[in-house]
C-alpha cells in the first residue's frame, strides 16, 4: 500500500466490523455443530475485547487516531509481513481466537510411540484414537517447552498489534514448533481403523476412529508435548494433549559447524549448542584439545518496537541453551583433520572429518567454494512449520555430495540464514539441517534482513519486521565471524588467490559511515600480486530485474567503491532467483563477455572495465519469477530454479557454474580471466 493510499483511507480490519464469528466450517470430533447460545456468548466476549483493544491503541498512540484506528506500525506491518514473510494460516495461530471445544467424548486419547528419553534425532508416531467424528480440520501440534500455556493469553493481547492482525486473543502463549493435519493419515477420514466402544444387546452402538502421523523430532533440550486440536488453523480449539516427553540427554553437544577465524588457514573455529553451561572441549588432530567459551542470549536481548513485544520476546521465544565456541589452532592449510566436541560429563559428538581451506595469498593453489543466499530450512516430516524454504533440502543434499567427493574447500552463505524471524527454535532445526556441510568445511556467512531488521530504533537501515525482534543477536551468537565488534557484522578474509569482502547491507553503508570507511580501506589494502581476485558480497543486490528489491541510495553510495577498487565479482542474495550481468556500472554495460572455445561466457579483466554482478538467492526460499518485461541490457542470464553457485579460482581465472540442485546439472557457466 502506498503512502498516499494510507493517507486517504482509514484502515478498519474485518475483525472489527464483522457481524458474527464465522464458525460454519468448524467440525468437532464428537459434536457436529455449535449451539447458538454458546456462539452468542463468544461473540459478546469477543466484541468487548475488540472495543477495549481499539481503545488501548488510541490511548497508546493518540496522534494516529485522526487518520487511522491503528498506529502506522500496525497499519503497515501486515502489508510488510505479506511482502517479506509470506503469512500462512499456521503462522497466524498465535493470534487466533481460541474457543472451547464442546466435547465430552470419554473415549478420546492421544499417545506417542515414545513417551520418554527421546534421542537427538528421530521420528515418533502420534496416534489419536477414540474419535467419534473425524474431520479434515483435526490437527496435532508439537509444543515446546511442554509447560507452555495452550490457553488464551489475555494479558498479552495488546502485544500482537505489530503484526497487523487484531484478532481477539492469541491462541498460545508459546508458538507451536510444528503441526500436522490428521488427514495426512489417509485412513483417518474414512475411519478404516474402527473400534467398538459400546455394545447394546450384542450390537455395537458406539464406534470410534483413529489415525497416526509421524513427526521428526530433534533435541531442542526442553520437554515436548503433542496437543490435539479441532477447528483447523483458523478457528482452533483444544481436545486433548499428551504428557510431557523428555529428551534422554538435554545437555548433549549438537549441531557443530565450522568457520575460518583468519586468512592463514592454520586455525578453525567450531561452534556448537548444548544444554550445559559448563565449558566443554573440542578434541582434534593428534591429541590436541581446546576449551570452549560459553555464551547465550535471553528474551531481554531481543528487540522491541517501543511498547510492543516482538515475536522473539513473546510467543516465538525458545530457550537457545548454551552456545559453545572454540578455536582449533596449529592446523595446516588444505589439509584434512578430524575433531569431536563435548565432554565426558555430557557426552561427545561423533568424530568428524574436516578440511582446512588454502591459505590466503597462496595464489598458485586452487580454491573451490560454493556460495548462495536465502537458504532457510524445510521439515523432514511434511509438517507445517513457522516458515518453510522448500528448496533448502535439495541444495544441502547436493552440496553434501560435493563435499563427500572432496571437491569443496569452503562455503559462503550470503544472508537470510535460517529465517527463524523471532521463532527461536527454528535455529536448532536449521543448524541440524546444515550439519552435513557446515561441520566439514569452513562455513562463512553474511547478515541479511531476516537476521537484523526490525521496527523502531533497532539500528538497522531498514525498518521492517523481518527479524521478528532478533536484531542480529541470534545470528551473531550462532555464527561468530571475524568481525571487528558486536553488531558490526562485516569482515574480509582471504583463501588462496581470492580476497572476499563481506559487508552488511542492513547497517549504515552511507558515505563516511564506519562501514563505508572500512570497506574503502579494506579494498584499497588488497595486494593483488598475492590475491589477484577480489569478490565483494552482501545481502541486498545492486542489480536485479525485480527492481523493487534494489535500493538506489545503496547503489549510489557503494557501487563507485567497487569500480575504484576493481572488484571482479559482486555476489548478492535477497531476490530468490539467479541472475548474471555484463560488466556493469551505473546501469550500463561497459564490457560484454565473449565466448571461449567451449562456448562459455568469458570476461577478460586484463583490461578491467567494471564488476560482474550476480544474484544468488536461489538456495531455498520459494523462487521469485522474473517479470515479463525483464529486458535490461545489463541482464544476461536469468534462471528461477533452486541451486547454488560453484566457484573454482586459480591465479589466471575464476570459473563459476550455477548448479541446479534438483537435477545436478550446470545451467550457467562463466569465467573471469586475467593475462598471465
Amino acid at each position: 500500500m502506498t503512502d498516499q493510499l494510507q493517507k486517504n483511507y482509514i484502515y478498519i480490519p474485518t475483525h472489527l466490523y464483522s457481524p458474527r464469528i464465522n464458525h460454519q466450517n468448524i467440525r468437532f470430533s464428537s459434536t457436529a455443530h455449535l449451539f447458538s447460545s454458546m456462539e452468542t456468548k463468544t461473540l459478546t466476549r469477543y466484541s468487548y475485547k475488540v472495543f477495549v483493544y481499539v481503545l488501548f491503541i488510541i490511548i497508546l498512540f493518540p496522534g494516529s487516531a485522526s487518520s487511522s484506528l491503528l498506529h502506522p506500525w500496525a497499519l503497515n506491518s501486515s502489508i510488510e509481513h505479506q511482502n517479506y514473510t509470506a503469512i500462512s494460516p499456521f503462522r497466524l495461530l498465535n493470534r487466533r481466537f481460541l474457543s472451547e471445544c464442546p466435547d465430552s467424548n470419554p473415549y478420546l486419547q492421544i499417545n506417542v510411540s515414545k513417551s520418554s528419553d527421546l534421542s537427538d534425532d528421530e521420528f515418533v508416531t502420534v496416534t489419536v484414537s477414540g474419535v467419534l467424528l473425524p474431520a479434515e480440520s483435526d490437527w496435532v501440534a508439537m509444543i515446546s517447552p511442554s509447560d507452555s500455556n495452550v490457553e488464551t493469553c489475555l494479558s498479552a493481547e495488546a502485544m500482537y498489534v505489530q503484526t497487523g492482525d487484531v484478532s481477539s486473543l492469541p491462541l498460545l502463549c508459546h508458538y507451536p514448533v510444528k503441526a500436522k493435519l490428521m488427514s495426512n493419515d489417509r485412513d483417518y477420514l474414512s475411519c478404516k481403523k474402527k473400534e467398538c466402544k459400546k455394545y447394546s444387546n450384542g450390537k455395537c452402538v458406539v464406534t470410534t476412529c483413529s489415525g497416526s502421523i509421524k513427526f521428526h523430532v530433534i533435541n531442542i533440550r526442553t520437554d515436548i508435548e503433542f496437543v490435539f486440536f479441532a477447528g483447523g488453523f483458523d478457528t482452533p480449539c483444544i481436545l486433548n494433549r499428551t504428557n510431557p516427553i523428555n529428551f534422554a540427554n538435554p545437555k548433549s553437544p549438537l549441531y557443530g559447524h565450522l568457520s575460518s577465524s583468519d586468512s592463514t588457514a592454520t586455525s578453525m573455529r567450531v561452534t556448537w549448542v548444548s544444554g550445559d553451561k559448563e565449558p566443554q572441549q573440542v578434541q582434534y588432530g593428534d591429541g590436541k584439545s581446546e576449551t570452549s567459551k560459553v555464551t547465550t542470549f535471553t528474551q531481554d536481548d531481543m528487540c522491541n518496537a517501543t511498547a510492543l513485544q516482538s515475536p522473539a520476546k513473546d510467543f516465538g521465544w525458545h530457550d537457545p541453551g548454551y552456545i559453545h565456541t572454540a578455536v582449533m589452532t596449529g592446523l595446516r592449510p588444505s589439509t584434512t583433520f578430524s575433531y569431536r566436541y563435548g565432554s565426558d560429563l555430557v557426552g561427545w559428538s561423533d568424530k568428524i572429518q574436516f578440511k582446512t581451506p588454502p591459505a590466503g595469498g597462496s595464489s598458485e593453489e586452487v580454491l573451490r567454494f560454493l556460495t548462495y543466499g536465502d537458504m532457510g530450512k524445510a521439515p523432514l516430516d511434511d509438517s507445517a512449520e513457522h516458515y518453510i524454504q522448500p528448496g533448502s533440502l535439495s541444495v544441502i543434499k547436493a552440496m553434501a555430495d560435493e563435499i563427500d567427493n572432496g571437491s569443496v574447500d569452503s562455503i559462503f552463505h550470503i544472508g537470510d540464514i535460517s529465517y527463524a524471524t523471532g521463532f527461536l527454535v527454528e535455529w536448532d532445526f536449521f543448524l541440524h539441517q546444515i550439519s552435513p556441510v557446515a561441520s566439514r568445511v569452513s562455513y562463512m556467512t553474511a547478515i541479511g534482513n531476516h537476521e537484523r531488521d526490525y521496527l523502531g530504533s533497532s539500528g538497522s537501515v531498514y525498518e521492517t519486521p523481518d527479524s521478528g525482534g532478533e536484531c542480529g543477536v541470534a545470528y551473531e551468537t550462532y555464527f561468530p565471524m571475524p568481525i571487528p565488534a558486536r553488531d558490526k557484522p562485516w569482515y574480509s578474509i582471504e583463501q588462496a588467490g581470492v580476497h572476499f569482502i563481506v559487508m552488511s547491507t542492513e547497517h549504515d553503508w552511507s558515505e563516511n559511515s564506519e562501514q563505508y570507511e572500512w570497506m574503502k580501506k579494506d579494498m584499497a589494502s588488497v595486494d593483488r600480486s598475492k590475491t589477484p581476485w577480489l569478490i565483494f558480497a552482501g545481502h541486498r543486490p545492486m542489480y536485479s530485474s525485480l527492481s523493487s528489491s534494489v535500493n538506489n541510495k545503496f547503489v549510489d553510495a557503494v557501487e563507485p567503491l567497487l569500480l575504484d577498487n576493481k572488484v571482479d565479482l559482486a555476489l548478492f542474495g535477497h531476490v530468490h532467483n539467479y541472475e548474471r550481468t555484463c560488466s556493469v556500472y551505473k546501469q550500463s554495460c561497459l564490457a560484454m563477455p565473449t565466448k571461449d572455445a567451449n562456448g562459455i561466457d568469458t570476461y577478460d579483466h586484463s583490461n578491467y572495465s567494471a564488476p560482474v554482478q550476480a544474484v544468488i538467492g536461489m538456495a531455498g526460499f520459494t523462487l521469485d519469477k522474473f517479470p515479463d518485461n525483464a529486458d535490461h541490457t545489463w541482464s544476461l542470464i536469468r534462471i528461477s530454479k533452486f541451486g547454488y553457485l560453484r566457484g573454482n579460482a586459480n591465479k589466471e581465472e575464476m570459473k563459476f557454474e550455477f548448479v541446479n540442485s534438483d537435477t545436478r546439472e550446470v545451467e550457467d557457466s562463466f569465467r573471469i580471466i586475467k593475462a598471465k
